[in-house]
């Protein structure tokens, strides 16, 4: 598509679209009636500018006289320069009228990135690299090949908010494991989930210094500081569990099927625990002391989670498993959280805090 606008310096004349295809349709499929402007946030930006709306309103107008548009000269150009902010445009003279070209299909400026986004995924980027996390690579792979897609006129355009934004923005890494796992590790992992074929490792659970072989079905993937995959044994009737990517050697892709079945639920997989560990699921009731509730009511502690209001208090509830976790997060509550079940989890608790008085 063809997008024109002109200008005659005896008057305005106004502007027109020009399309080459015969139906007369953009590249999203609007006819010519229909503004550019009533898209919202099509290129990830809020929509907040009415300059902009109505310049590609007046662009796809059929040529007319000002009076018909209600503005003037000086109205247009100002209307035209919001424009050009926004496309490249092409400037081309013909006789006493000036042609503006937007260059290139419309498609293009919608589907460019602009420097917060860019600036988001090399945040991302950053963060994984200082977590080691097996996916860095990939992703600083998808930053790449966004760079490269840029022309220069649209590196220019965005390499100043980028340059603060990069600068001012980071990912937060917190406290946690730094492991080693190698980028292939990963691909094996993808494609035995791609193939629909078992994986097998040496592996080293914990308690062991020796690795043992393993084959498994691949259910999903965990990505994160310590990556996992979530498996199955082929040969045993048992719900799936989480290897750690960093404990295995000598990847490779099986010759055996297996893949999980289709109606098989990562997500509900992983909301029957608290965190990573998987057990059986207990009905865990909390309470928030007075001063705590604001804070509670607006925290995410599972996604199961209830709330109630008794009396100046919150009561919390969620079903999951994972007691240890647990336990080890309401340390972080510094007693603002009471445990009013189960009984496991006070017992763990508990166990926390004596294991706790022994580090002074």
């Amino acid at each position: 598509m063809v997008s024109t606008f002109d200008f005659d310096f005896n008057g305005i004349q106004g502007f027109s679209l020009h399309c080459n295809s015969a139906n007369r349709h953009d590249d999203y499929g609007r006819s010519r009636g229909q503004s550019i402007g009533d898209e919202r946030g099509m290129n990830g930006a809020p929509r907040r500018m009415g300059k902009l709306d109505r310049a590609l309103t007046m662009v796809e107008m059929p040529a007319t006289s000002s009076e018909r548009l209600g503005v003037d000269r000086r109205t247009v150009e100002r209307l035209r320069n919001v424009v050009a902010d926004h496309f490249d445009i092409d400037e081309v003279m013909d006789d006493r009228k000036k042609r503006f070209r937007i260059r290139d299909s419309l498609r293009r400026h919608y589907t460019r990135p602009n420097a917060a986004e860019v600036a988001a995924l090399h945040a991302e980027c950053d963060a994984r690299k200082a977590e080691n996390a097996p996916n860095a690579e990939l992703l600083q792979s998808l930053l790449t090949k966004i760079f490269a897609s840029l022309d220069n006129a649209e590196k220019r355009k965005i390499d100043t908010d980028l340059d603060g934004l990069g600068r001012l923005q980071r990912t937060r890494v917190t406290a946690g494991p730094v492991v080693e796992v190698p980028p292939e590790t990963l691909d094996v992992m993808q494609e035995s989930i791609l193939a629909g074929y078992c994986v097998e490792f040496d592996y080293i659970a914990d308690g062991r210094a020796e690795p043992k072989w393993r084959r498994v079905v691949p259910y999903g993937l965990l990505l994160g500081p310590s990556t996992y995959l979530v498996g199955k044994f082929p040969d045993r009737e048992q719900e799936p569990i989480n290897f750690r990517l960093d404990r295995m050697s000598n990847v490779r892709l099986s010759d055996t099927l297996g893949c999980a079945p289709d109606d098989w639920s990562l997500d509900g997989f992983l909301s029957n625990s608290f965190g990573i560990w998987q057990e059986e699921p207990h009905d865990v009731v909390l309470r928030a002391r007075p001063h705590a509730v604001s804070r509670a009511r607006s925290w995410r502690f599972h996604p199961s989670q209830s709330f109630e209001d008794v009396g100046d208090e919150l009561i919390i509830r969620f079903r999951a498993g994972g007691l240890r976790e647990m336990a080890e997060h309401l340390f972080t509550w510094g007693g603002d959280l009471v445990i009013e079940g189960p009984k496991e989890l006070r017992q763990e608790m508990r166990d926390r805090l004596g294991a706790a008085e022994r580090s002074l």
